[in-house]
């Protein structure tokens, strides 16, 4: 593969990622509200031992990572580190769902998921389509 190949495949896979986490959290911060998100959960959850405010810290931690880290990897900027937070939280919904529901439908997680492995894995001098790329070539990001 050469490397516009590379660059577009990543840039693809970065921006694609970006949309679907910032369109949810979008979602859940600005159109649904974290409080009914968060009562959401409780209701989904109640009767499986949970803590009602470890319930409401992950309504509003996975709110506002979605919404500010699909956004990042949008522009991809602190790509790595959106995309750390992002795993985690999609570990912490997954958990969650697997909770609430033992045979959930993980369609929209796994898409999500095989995204952010990509970017993970894909090394960085694929992502020349980038903030992160800018800065890197600027000296910006350097000490």
């Amino acid at each position: 593969m050469n490397e516009p190949q590379l660059a577009i495949a990543i840039l693809t896979a970065r921006v694609l990622a970006g949309i679907l986490f910032f369109f949810q959290g979008y979602d859940k911060v600005f159109k649904i509200g974290i409080p009914q998100v968060s009562a959401t959960m409780k209701a989904t959850l109640s009767g499986k031992n949970m803590s009602p405010g470890l319930v409401g810290f992950v309504a509003y931690f996975s709110s506002y990572a979605e919404l500010i880290c699909g956004f990042l990897l949008i522009l991809g900027f602190f790509k790595l580190y959106a995309s750390y937070i992002l795993c985690f939280n999609i570990l912490m919904v997954s958990a969650g769902f697997s909770m609430a529901k033992p045979m959930w439908d993980s369609s929209h997680v796994l898409i999500r998921v095989a995204l952010l492995l990509f970017i993970l894995i894909a090394p960085s001098a694929w992502d020349v389509l980038s903030v992160d790329h800018l800065f890197s070539i600027s000296g910006l990001s350097k000490p």
